[in-house]
């Protein structure tokens, strides 16, 4: 599958997650992968995968299209700040743009969706967040 950027993600055994990093010396996450802290300036950065479910902490819906290279088809979608429990707050697509069916708190987890077609008509995948399957 081919996506946006390959150094966003990171494959681990529940799936693909997005690639973080979590300082050693303070612990503080970030998100995409960093080389330097932002919040102590050390250098001592570690690769992690980032949890693959949170909650819904903030939402809008945007009622215009995605800024090219997109080349979907939606004329509104939903976007979210998400909660990573313990680890940060991350902003990224919604896979709901119904305000009727957003809430904060909600159970959500990462997928990955179509965000273009490339010159040669294949799907780029961008990472967003829907509904949490209950299993």
């Amino acid at each position: 599958m081919r996506t946006v950027d390959d150094s966003l993600f990171i494959e681990t055994a529940e799936g693909v997650a997005l690639r973080g990093s979590r300082c050693a010396d303070c612990g503080a996450y970030t998100f995409p992968y960093q080389g330097g802290c932002p919040r102590c300036t050390g250098d001592s950065m570690i690769e992690v995968p980032l949890s693959r479910t949170g909650t819904l902490w903030s939402w809008t819906v945007q009622g215009f299209r995605p800024k090219p290279p997109y080349t979907g088809t939606a004329d509104s979608y939903g976007v979210g700040y998400v909660e990573l429990p313990g680890e940060l707050i991350v902003e990224a697509r919604l896979t709901e743009a119904d305000p009727e069916r957003l809430r904060i708190g909600m159970p959500v987890e990462l997928v990955l969706v179509p965000f273009r077609t490339d010159e040669s008509g294949v799907d780029v995948h961008t990472f967003a967040f829907g509904e949490a399957r209950h299993d």
